[in-house]
């Protein structure tokens, strides 16, 4: 029981890490390889909330959620909308994005540098045991949980129930189709954008409380919210979350019956049989 308790709430944790990134990919077809560095520019803006202001990591979400939302719009408005324009096709602007996002996360690990220095930063927040079936386990790791299930629960009704999600599932399905529909696709892309890298620094703030991060550890998160998404599928957002959890109990199981050393060897044995055996993940469709 609690290797299985464990797993679902590493599984929420990685829930928060990979939702981000499956808007971006999944509707606005970028492959964002600074996704793992706006995650810890999300931590890091927390933990200065907490140590300046004493403001709790939860309440911070409503200062970096709508600033992450600005600053990813200003990035892909400036830095990536030339890039959707001038490809003639996907491959051509999968390459340029991943090229592009890569010299970004540089520019992000720069900046965080000459901040924060390159010290390991934590800092302790509800570091209180909570039972859970007779297990004690952090209160701020159910906290992350929780809000990795409200996340998830308001984006996947806000995509199939509102017309402004649902202009993005068009997108997200055929963005040829949808600007003949009068779909500006270049808008709901940018929202996509925006929107991913909200909910990402979102996630930073929350799994701040519990997480020893630096500068430098984003590539990390980058690698497993990339394994998240493309194990659930790219255009399938209840598949990222399902994903999420598999990886999450899969680690747990590993570490616990095994070694802990080999919990991301175990994450990436997963990734490459998904991309042997059912490369379009979990939940994403077969291309004809």
């Amino acid at each position: 029981m609690e290797i299985i308790i464990g797993g679902i709430l590493l599984g929420g944790t990685y829930a928060l890490i990979a939702m981000g990134l499956q808007l971006q990919y999944g509707v606005a077809r970028i492959m964002n390889l600074a996704n793992g560095e706006i995650l810890v520019a999300g931590s890091f803006a927390a933990l200065w909330l907490f140590a300046g202001a004493q403001l709790s990591p939860v309440l911070s979400l409503i200062i970096v959620a709508p600033i992450a939302f600005v600053g990813n719009w200003l990035i892909y408005q400036y830095f990536l909308l030339p890039l959707v324009k001038r490809s003639k096709n996907q491959g051509q602007l999968e390459v340029d994005s991943i090229l592009s996002t890569f010299g970004i996360s540089f520019i992000f690990v720069g900046v965080m540098h000459a901040i924060f220095g390159g010290e390991y930063f934590n800092y302790e927040y509800l570091e209180i045991p909570f039972q859970v079936f007779e297990e004690p386990f952090a209160l701020n790791r159910i906290i992350a949980f929780l809000g990795a299930a409200i996340a998830a629960a308001c984006l996947y009704f806000w995509l199939n129930q509102t017309r402004s999600g649902l202009k993005l599932r068009a997108v997200s399905v055929n963005p040829d189709a949808a600007n003949l529909v009068a779909i500006n696709v270049n808008r709901a892309s940018a929202m996509a954008f925006a929107l991913g890298g909200a909910v990402t620094a979102g996630g930073g703030a929350l799994i701040s409380m519990f997480v020893t991060f630096d500068a430098s550890i984003g590539v990390l998160f980058t690698m497993k919210a990339l394994i998240i998404v493309i194990l659930g599928g790219v255009k399938e957002i209840r598949g990222s979350i399902v994903a999420a959890f598999v990886l999450g109990l899969a680690e747990t199981a590993v570490a616990s019956l095994i070694d802990p050393g080999l919990t991301l060897a175990s994450a990436f044995l997963l990734f490459i049989l998904i991309l042997l055996f059912r490369p379009q993940g979990l939940f994403g469709r077969q291309t004809s």
